[in-house]
């Protein structure tokens, strides 16, 4: 935890809080804080600063907090990513808040199993606490928004393009296409398929959508190693 996340329950007064549960267990064993000690803090969806542990025990930790300092700044990227494996799904969410992804937008395709979308990991508030790993682990304070599409077609032919308006718009997929641009200057809406890849019929639509396919050589990189990889090369 590289920064102390703060909800807004968590204040008892405008430059006070009180902690417990996993953030005190985390001050206690890891952090080994003490009375006195100042630690890297922010507010969820706010300002960041210092919070200087007044008071400490088994049950709660008092902090005073000083927040004058804007997180960092986005990505101006929304990721349209095939659901992948639920295992996978867990670390692809952190590295995405990690990274500061603006928009994750889960869809179907065929090659995505239907026992995917049971997966308790798509409770909100799963998703939650996977960004919020993310978010302390990269020193920010403001949440990806995560959407869930389940029905592929009608999601490309109808929210799709407007999506895409006055963004470069880049599916991920192996073969015989350019390779995908660098440090990139502008907004980019990213489709990364499933295990497999997409299927040519889901190609075609998201080419008639507004995408351009890339590629990343002839390697064939699991989900999670293509996300990080393609959004490190982008940005």
């Amino acid at each position: 935890m590289n920064l102390l996340l703060l909800h807004d329950a968590d204040f008892v007064a405008a430059d006070r809080v009180c902690l417990r549960g996993r953030r005190l267990q985390h001050l206690i064993r890891v952090h080994q804080a003490c009375v006195g000690d100042s630690l890297r803090a922010g507010r969820m969806n706010g300002l960041m600063g210092q919070a200087r542990l007044l008071s400490l025990n088994a049950e709660q930790a008092e902090l005073q907090v000083t927040l004058d300092k804007a997180p960092p700044a986005k990505l101006p990227l929304t990721l349209l990513l095939a659901m992948p494996r639920p295992k996978m799904f867990r670390r692809i969410l952190q590295h995405c808040a990690t990274l500061g992804v603006t928009e994750i937008i889960l869809l179907n395709s065929y090659r995505v199993e239907k026992s995917f979308w049971q997966t308790p990991f798509l409770q909100p508030e799963q998703i939650e606490q996977n960004l919020l790993l993310g978010l302390e682990q990269a020193r920010d304070t403001v949440l990806p928004q995560v959407q869930i599409e389940k029905r592929f077609k009608p999601f490309v032919e109808d929210r799709l393009p407007a999506l895409l308006k006055g963004k470069l718009g880049l599916l991920a997929h192996p073969g015989e296409y350019p390779d995908c641009p660098r440090a990139i200057d502008q907004p980019c809406c990213l489709a990364i398929g499933p295990e497999g890849g997409w299927i040519p019929y889901e190609v075609d639509m998201l080419c008639a959508a507004g995408f351009e396919p890339v590629q990343l050589g002839e390697r064939i990189l699991r989900v999670e190693t293509a996300v990080t990889a393609l959004i490190g090369r982008l940005f």
